[in-house]
């Protein structure tokens, strides 16, 4: 596995991957790696001659600079993890200027509202870091497949957005959240939860499960009624928010209509800790 440190040897790399006429399958990410991470090279594997990881943690999405400091770097583990995987045949790990030449500032998009549901309410122009950032791997990059998780299923709509908009010869695909044998989702968060605390937190996915079994026999208003009460009587986890959106608009619903197509959202705090997960309503 070749690890490229700058955006010129990079240049090089993809110039002879691309004369050769090898398919570049990609993933980039911000480090803290674990195997819903590996889950998506595994994908990029069945339809790519090369697969490419970056680890870079982005300035320009995190709005409290404290997060910023306070992400988990270990970049010689993630490397290791990714040799060991046998899965990623080079990764791009640049410098802040191989990013942002002059000063990390972001652009601003138009993801047709987009950003503004969900997490946008809360963590204004974070989605504009995450497009300028996806966008400028991918000029740099040059893939033919993209691969990002559906556990950010927000961020999956709007980087297909930028994509659909700027006209990105790049094909995304959102990889099925890769979950703990308790059901709880894979984050790079969980490993600030102590190991009973991961364990409690199955109650997320578990009630994920109940609203999928709830949709379309029970009202939206009575499906937020029941949740709210699960997590009230959570020992120190805090209910952040629950609802069910449509899943292109990701606006939210208070009723089903059969031609459409829903997506149960749930941000819980555990013990300080913020974990998000979702799921598809069939």
């Amino acid at each position: 596995m070749e690890v490229i440190k700058n955006k010129k040897t990079l240049q090089d790399f993809i110039e002879r991957q691309k004369e050769m006429g090898k398919k570049i399958g990609f993933a980039p990410t911000m480090g803290a790696l674990h195997k819903g991470h590996l889950s998506l090279y595994e994908e990029a594997r069945k339809d790519n001659d090369l697969v490419i990881s970056s680890i870079f943690v982005n300035p320009t999405q995190f709005n409290n600079p404290e997060d910023l400091e306070k992400y988990p770097r270990d970049i010689n583990r993630d490397i290791l993890i990714l040799e060991n995987s046998g899965l990623v045949d080079a990764v791009y790990t640049p410098e802040v200027t191989d990013i942002y030449p002059e000063k990390a500032v972001s652009q601003h998009y138009d993801f047709d509202g987009l950003e503004n549901e969900m997490e946008g309410k809360s963590r204004p122009g974070h989605f504009d870091g995450v497009g300028t950032v996806v966008e400028e791997l991918f000029r740099q990059v040059r893939p033919d497949n993209a691969y990002f998780g559906e556990k950010d299923f927000q961020q999956l709509a709007i980087i297909r957005k930028m994509v659909e908009k700027k006209q990105l010869p790049v094909k995304i695909t959102g990889v099925p959240i890769y979950r703990a044998e308790n059901g709880l989702a894979l984050s790079s968060r969980n490993q600030r939860l102590h190991e009973d605390r991961k364990d409690a937190s199955k109650v997320i996915y578990q009630t994920l499960i109940k609203v999928n079994d709830w949709f379309r026999t029970v009202t939206v208003p009575e499906i937020k009624e029941r949740v709210t009460d699960i997590f009230d009587h959570q020992q120190g986890m805090k209910l952040e928010y629950f609802l069910i959106a449509d899943e292109e608009t990701l606006k939210e619903t208070d009723f089903f209509y059969k031609d459409r197509n829903y997506r149960a959202f749930i941000v819980v705090v555990v013990d300080g800790v913020r974990l998000i997960d979702n799921m598809h309503l069939d």
